[in-house]
Order: structure tokens, then sequence, then C-alpha cells
């Protein structure tokens, strides 16, 4: 059953104005053709998002930056890795809203800067590194500290903006499909938790069945589910759904079983699922992220673990400027 009223709240999120119009669902035939048959395949289009090269990223800092500039910030923080997207799409966000950035990413300077790398340096952001990727949270903490103390106001953003609010923009991204041929499933890359915690709150709030299953690109299943689980509480307490979107955390999928030998490492399967992908039907994964994916999917339908009168969506989250590195 639709829950009218927390779904009038999630459309009442203020955002600021990153995306302004639903992004395309396309069939996808010639990915399916390839594999002899099987469900209908559709992907929906986010990294086809206007502002800042698309992605998940773009969606959740809408509302994410909304409150930031609500409250009067002047500086927006946050961490990730070198070629991290999240960090491109603060960044860029910051710029639009004239505000400052700071980004703390794990690794080292890059002798020529390429991809994210790049853009972040573009778009003007002040960039410190760290070692490792649990030095980054307290070196955000820093950061923004000392630019307490030097009378600016920052804004700390979470890995991903994995935080409920930036997931209620995946709850609503859910209401930009069409209630009456849903899908049977959603396939989307899931890391921080965000964009798949948002998915599954959608869909509970919507009262769609729909099953989503999230491809680790790096975390195991047993690390993601309780981050998952407690970014849907958040939810689920903001928008007062009484438990119905906490309780969708026992139905979460992830399945970790495409990572390979690790986070931005791509496996066979990954190089497969980037170069069928393309030369099927156009489209541009990432090797991160959404080419891990997409090997789920096409190892899924290849099992028949999807029937043939079923309709699978795949959730591009975006990244293709990894393909730049």
């Amino acid at each position: 059953m639709r829950d009218s009223k927390a779904i009038a709240a999630l459309h009442a999120l203020p955002t600021a104005g990153l995306l302004t119009d639903p992004t395309p669902v396309e069939e996808l035939t010639g990915l399916r053709a390839a594999l002899g048959g099987g469900p209908r395949l559709l992907v929906k289009r986010d990294d086809a998002i206007p502002f800042a090269f698309g992605g998940n990223k773009v969606r959740k800092l809408d509302v994410v930056a909304a409150q930031a500039y609500d409250e009067g910030a002047d500086t927006l923080l946050t961490v990730g890795g070198v070629q991290s997207n999240h960090a491109r799409a603060t960044a860029a966000a910051a710029a639009r809203l004239g505000l400052r950035c700071v980004l703390v990413l794990s690794g080292s300077p890059p002798e020529r800067p390429r991809g994210n790398a790049f853009l972040d340096t573009l778009l003007g952001a002040e960039i410190a590194y760290v070692s490792s990727r649990e030095e980054r949270a307290p070196a955000m903490r820093a950061a923004a500290d000392r630019l307490r103390a030097e009378g600016r106001r920052p804004f700390e953003i979470p890995l991903g903006a994995s935080t409920p609010l930036g997931a209620m923009a995946y709850a609503r991204a859910v209401a930009e499909l069409d209630p009456s041929n849903a899908p049977d499933a959603i396939v989307h890359s899931t890391s921080s938790g965000g964009t798949q915690s948002g998915l599954i709150a959608g869909c509970a709030l919507l009262g769609l069945s729909t099953r989503v299953v999230g491809i680790s690109a790096d975390d195991p299943a047993a690390r993601l589910k309780p981050v998952i689980a407690d970014l849907l509480s958040g939810i689920d307490a903001t928008l007062g759904s009484g438990g119905r979107v906490a309780a969708a955390a026992r139905d979460a999928e992830v399945d970790d079983s495409f990572v390979g030998e690790g986070y931005g490492i791509p496996s066979p399967a990954s190089r497969e699922a980037l170069e069928v992908a393309a030369r099927c039907d156009a489209l541009f994964l990432d090797p991160t992220y959404t080419a891990k994916a997409m090997a789920g999917l096409i190892a899924y339908v290849r099992a028949g673990r999807f029937r043939a009168d079923q309709t699978v969506l795949f959730w591009h989250t975006g990244g293709q400027v990894a393909l730049f590195v």
C-alpha cells in the first residue's frame, strides 16, 4: 500500500536545483539479444544527469547540499579516494552554490591529475591527501575544526553522501518509474549503502514488490547490510512511516561475489560487462562500480535467476569519468 503522507514529505524536500528532470528509462534490446533472451532488460540512466557528469552522487547531493546552503554553510567538506565520483560531484555542487570545497582523499597526489582528480582541481576544490581510508573521517573533522576556528561555516558530508537525507533522494527517485509497470527487480551497484537504502525505501513507500539487488563494488555483504538497516531506520524516523521503511531492511539483497580482487580492480567478468554494454547498446559503464553491477546482472540472466516474463531494471549510477584515467 502506498504511503502518500511519506511520499509527499519526500517531494517536499528542498533541493539545490542540480537535478531538474527525471532521468530516462531505456530498453537494453542489444544486451538481451546477446544473452539469448531472458527477462526484459531496462536501464535507468542516472549517468545522463546533465550536471557535473551525472551519477548517483549528484542526485543525493541535490538534497544534502540544499540542507548545507539553508543552514548557512560557506564550505562543503567530504571524503573519498583520489578518483572519487562523490568528491567530484561535491566540488561541482559547491561551485554551483558559490561555496568553497575541501576534499580529504585517500591516496597519493597524482603527478598529472586525470579523470575526477583533474575535475576536482578544475572546480577549485582544496584537496588534502591522507594515506588510508581510516584516516579520512578524522582528517575531515580536523579540517572542519580548523575552518570554524577561522570563522568559517563548514558542512561535513560523509562518504558518498550516504546519510538518511541523501538516501531519501533515491527513495524519491523511485517515483520516477511508472508504478503501473514497475520492474520485478532493480539491479545496481552498492558501496556506501545510500543508494540501495533509498531504492528499498522508495519501493516500500510506493507499495511496490520490486526486488532491489545491490551488487557490491567493495565491502562484504555482512558489513553493508547493517549500514543499510541503519539508513532505513533513519529514513523511517525522519518520514514518520511507522516502521514500514525500517522493516524493509530484512529484505535487503547484497551480493558481494562480484568484487573480484578488490575495490577499483577490474575482474574478467566486469571487463566483459563493460565491453558487452558498449557494443550491444552503446551504454558506457565504469570499471569501479557499474561494470561490476552489470557483471552481476549478466550472470543472473545466464543462470536463469530471472524469468523470461519478468522485467529487470539496471539502475546506472554513473562514474564513466573513470574510463579516462
